[in-house]
């Protein structure tokens, strides 16, 4: 080997430390993107990996041709738990364990064999294995954050390519017993890539990180905390400009009595039985209603191209569910009811805050009349 190979091999190295060192970091300040930490354990496991490797290009010896061959493919088992966490948001240790029992089985058994030609074939092949999974992983995922996964993807699997023409030249070259390590342009290159592939995910990843921290902010700034519905903000951010098309209504909600639950029962109760509103609301409403707590016990639930008397049954739907619901409290159990206005946008667009307003004089309406039941906007709602 000649000692720019030994160059190419340092620097990996030390890209490798690096990136490790960045993702850690990274995990550090959001302990709940768990991948991080699959990744960068990944990402560190190739500074070991690449030592071993430079050690038995000088001093070829099966114990590390086996210990190199595993550290690798531990990283990139790793790498490929990490791309699956990311997409799936479930853990992903038990493929890590499976990519990793598969891949050294298939290749530590030609190195203690003597057909290390074999076993670097095997090696490279299911290296190229995993990086094409972990590429397929990031490109599914790639509608969250198209430029950053992307580019991911794109450099996984150019380096995958990579792993493919190494194991391509030892097949062409009838190459199954070596006496050391592999030197040809495809190992080169490999190393080269390798470089630019480490180089240029630690920067994406250093994005994509970003993304998804401002990707976080922006929907805890649109979400209400205790119920996980959209929140005021986010509401009037929908509609407040375009307002709602025809057909459209809004139903505003507000429970019965709520401070006299806080006031007897206490705040944990009260909470409980906002976010059981919630879950009743929600259970009811078609898919693409839009939900949100616009503040205390006020909610509202707004249903695009529906009939009157449809929007009026499911506003009776959820009213009637919620008023069976109970409520463990302290050895009791407390039970609530909602009342409920209806407003309709029939035949053309409307304000958003013409027809909540309206909504809500139905509501007040509703309350007047005995609380516990639904009433239906009367007045001729203005054009926006």
């Amino acid at each position: 080997m000649a000692p720019d190979y030994h160059t190419l091999l340092l620097a990996i190295g030390l890209s490798g430390f690096c990136l490790a060192g960045t993702l850690f970091a990274s995990w550090l300040s959001s302990r709940l993107e768990r991948f991080l930490l699959s990744w960068a354990i990944g990402i560190g496991l190739t500074v070991p990996a690449v030592a071993v490797y430079n050690a038995y290009v000088t001093r070829p010896d099966v114990l590390l041709g086996c210990l190199c061959f595993a550290l690798q493919l531990a990283s990139f088992s790793f790498i490929y738990g990490a791309a699956w966490r990311f997409r799936t948001g479930r853990p992903g240790r038990y493929r890590i364990l499976a990519a990793f029992a598969v891949s050294t089985a298939f290749t530590l058994p030609f190195m203690v064999a003597g057909y290390s030609g074999l076993g670097f074939i095997a090696f490279n092949v299911l290296l190229a294995a995993l990086l094409a999974m972990t590429a397929w992983e990031y490109w599914r995922s790639r509608a969250e954050a198209p430029l950053p996964l992307t580019g991911i993807s794109l450099l996984y699997v150019l380096t995958t390519i990579s792993f493919l023409l190494c194991a391509l030249v030892l097949i062409h070259d009838g190459a199954w017993v070596l006496e050391g390590a592999p030197d040809n342009w495809a190992e080169d290159l490999n190393l080269i890539v390798a470089i630019v592939g480490i180089t240029g995910i630690g920067a994406m990843s250093l994005a994509l990180n970003q993304w998804r921290v401002a990707a976080s902010n922006r929907r805890e700034a649109m979400t209400d905390a205790l119920t996980g519905l959209l929140n005021r903000r986010a509401l009037f951010d929908r509609y407040g400009e375009k307002g709602v098309e025809a057909h459209a209504a809004v139903i505003a909600f507000d429970l019965d009595h709520f401070k006299a639950v806080n006031d007897r029962h206490g705040h944990a109760v009260g909470d409980a039985v906002l976010c059981a509103f919630a879950r009743v609301m929600t259970g009811h409403a078609p898919a693409a209603a839009v939900a949100a707590r616009l503040g205390g016990e006020e909610f509202a639930l707004v249903l695009e191209r529906v009939a009157p008397d449809r929007a009026m049954l499911l506003a009776e739907l959820i009213r009637t569910d919620f008023s069976m619901q109970t409520i463990p409290a302290d050895g009791d159990a407390v039970s609530c009811t909602v009342s409920a206005g209806v407003a309709f946008a029939e035949h053309e667009r409307f304000s958003f805050d013409v027809l909540l307003n309206a909504a809500d004089k139905a509501l007040y309406l509703s309350k007047q009349e005995g609380r516990n039941r639904i009433s239906q906007a009367r007045e001729r709602l203005r054009i926006a």
